[in-house]
């Protein structure tokens, strides 16, 4: 006999809006009815959900590229898991999936908004990481925005988190004549160059970065990938050589800052080197999947690519989990795991 399926789920609110840095104040782990399974709709228990630093942003009652979490409501983001119950063509109990309703143990999730996955193929967090949302970010920034090509120096800030392992990586992989990257620990440093196959690497807490960045860099940099902002994205400018390219995904160091950064002081030096600074949303690159996928998941099957996951197990420590990310504390991607 099977077990009855699940009528209520804990799940994550966001209850008041940031000043600066979060904290455990500003949310509540609150149990609520689900709704009834309706026409295309499956029942997916999560087996492990993603927090990303993008969700600080969200955090903030500001219009954005994504709407932010409205208060005393579930917070949503990437999550995998096995289907309890369908009522869509094509979803049977048992299946993985990934989709957008983390945060909680139990979702009712459009299957039209889900997408099949493959435990055989890769492990099932690997779809959050580096299959998932931040290696697509990783793959397309280097190759489409930075416009990387064989030869370049790659600088990578914030280079043992998800998307930052990745990118050196690829970046490796497609032919740099050098990748440097920077990261919070020494600990992390030797990751990088010892696991991740990164030229050299530094610990940006112990000193100032722009000069160990030329150091690791005497013959300057051709690309930046940038996941942190203010001084490093000062450093990456003075040491971007003539027509330089850099991928702007992120700037977490200013995620919880309350004043105005006063880095990059050094813009002018964008228009006699000639650079190109160019955002990045990885939503605007959707049709690189397919490559994508085909492409790193070959790497990771034939160990060329590497990739490391801080697991935090319990939705109870769900917004741990992410205060620990704003902070540093995962190497790689940052999950938090329901799984038995």
């Amino acid at each position: 006999m099977s077990a009855p399926l699940p009528t209520t789920s804990r799940e994550w609110h966001l209850v008041a809006r940031p000043q600066g840095w979060p904290t455990p104040d500003d949310f509540a782990l609150r149990e609520a009815a689900l709704p009834e399974l309706g026409d295309g709709q499956i029942l997916v228990k999560n087996l492990h959900f993603s927090v990303d630093p993008y969700m600080r942003g969200r955090m903030n009652d500001v219009k954005s590229y994504v709407p932010p979490f409205q208060l005393d409501q579930p917070m949503d983001g990437g999550a995998v898991g096995e289907v309890l119950a369908s009522r869509a063509e094509g979803f049977a109990v048992g299946d993985h999936v990934l989709h957008g309703l983390g945060w909680r143990e139990h979702a009712v999730v459009d299957a039209a908004r889900t997408a099949r996955v493959d435990a055989s193929l890769a492990p099932l967090t690997a779809y959050l990481g580096v299959l998932g949302m931040p290696g697509l970010t990783a793959y397309a920034g280097l190759l489409a925005v930075a416009d990387f090509k064989e030869g370049d120096a790659v600088f990578v800030s914030g280079a043992a988190g998800a998307v930052g392992s990745e990118v050196g990586q690829i970046a490796r992989l497609k032919g740099a004549s050098r990748v440097i990257g920077s990261a919070g620990s020494d600990e992390k440093v030797r990751l990088l160059t010892e696991e991740y196959g990164f030229d050299a690497a530094f610990n940006y807490k112990n000193g100032d970065v722009t000069e160990q960045l030329k150091a690791a860099a005497p013959d300057g940099i051709d690309v930046y990938f940038d996941n942190v902002g203010g001084d490093h994205l000062e450093a990456a400018i003075s040491t971007l050589n003539v027509h330089g390219r850099a991928a702007i995904c992120g700037m977490i160091s200013m995620y919880n800052a309350t004043e105005p950064s006063p880095a990059p002081r050094n813009l002018a030096l964008v228009i006699g080197k000639r650079l190109r600074l160019e955002g990045l949303l990885v939503s605007d690159h959707q049709a690189l999947q397919p490559q994508f996928v085909e492409e790193v998941s070959a790497w990771i099957r034939s160990g060329e690519l590497k990739y490391s996951e801080t697991k935090v197990s319990g939705i109870e420590n769900g917004v741990e989990a992410f205060l620990g990310l704003l902070r540093g504390a995962n190497t790689g991607k940052m999950i938090v795991s329901l799984a038995d």
